[in-house]
């Protein structure tokens, strides 16, 4: 019978979780700590003040904003991409497939300068939209297409296939029993997906609000217009402010750890759902 890993020597145990937790303390630790302690190294004052300057406070409203429009934009083409991907047999489902997870195999520079081709000025549609004052590209239309492209992947794969996995059965049945398709969505399929949704939606607004490449491309960074938290940090840099550029830095590091948090508890949620549902099967209390 092969040995379990569980009655592995102690040492080896003990080596494996003190590499890992050197790993973590040297790539992640250690950094976050640096950031911190550069963002404050003038003082309470000089952090607020980086925060509340009207470049960071439009950076921060950008942010928001097109994430607000972005996220939810991909929440319901992956429930739609979804649905169609695990429920239904059709020519060219493997393309489609395919097609959601381009934006993780194209950089997300290329991915703006994609839209550059499109919607430039020298664009393909470009004069057209010249002729009718029609601004994309280095415009707030043009940032969030650029976000909606690279956050396409993450609530589709993560709904695929945990929709394949439950199988078509408990909808056929309640269209069976005289449901609506829009009845049986609400009712059958949207609570067993609940806990994917949010994990997928996490992890989609975290990468729109961090998104760097794409929107660098398409933004032009126009300083309160067209630049991001991402593009903000840049800037500050670049101009050697360096204590502002760590302190909105730090705001980005919150959004990180946040949607750490928020994972783990819809992970929690999920696993105590799960382990709630076998037990009841077993006739036990979840």
């Amino acid at each position: 019978m092969a040995r379990s890993t569980l009655n592995e020597p102690a040492f080896i145990r003990l080596t494996l979780i003190t590499a890992a937790l050197g790993f973590l303390g040297l790539f992640l630790f250690v950094p976050l700590a640096a950031l911190l302690t550069e963002a404050l190294r003038k003082g309470l004052a000089a952090y607020l003040a980086a925060l509340e300057e009207p470049d960071a406070l439009s950076a921060i409203r950008l942010t928001l904003l097109t994430a607000a429009i972005a996220v939810p934009l991909n929440l319901l083409f992956g429930i739609a991409a979804a649905w169609a991907v695990a429920k239904f047999e059709f020519a060219g489902k493997q393309i489609l497939i395919t097609l959601i997870d381009l934006p993780f195999a194209v950089s997300p520079v290329i991915s703006g300068l994609i839209w550059v081709l499109l919607f430039g000025l020298q664009g393909w549609a470009g004069p057209w939209l010249a002729a009718h004052n029609i601004k994309v590209i280095f415009a707030v239309p043009g940032l969030v297409l650029a976000i909606i492209f690279v956050t396409v992947p993450f609530v589709a794969r993560e709904l695929i296939p945990l929709m394949q996995e439950q199988g078509a059965e408990e909808e056929e049945a309640a269209l069976v029993l005289g449901a609506s398709g829009l009845q049986t969505f609400l009712r059958v399929t949207l609570p067993n997906i609940k806990w994917g949704v949010l994990y997928g939606v996490v992890l989609c607004n975290a990468r729109a609000m961090g998104e760097f490449g794409a929107v660098s491309v398409v933004s032009g960074h126009i300083r309160g217009m067209t630049t991001t938290l991402p593009l903000h940090v840049e800037i500050l840099y670049n101009e050697y402010q360096f204590a502002a550029a760590f302190a909105v830095a730090s705001l980005l590091a919150l959004l990180a750890l946040v949607t750490l948090a928020t994972k783990q508890c819809v992970e929690w949620g999920a696993m105590r759902r799960t382990g709630g549902g076998r037990a009841a099967e077993r006739g036990e209390s979840p």
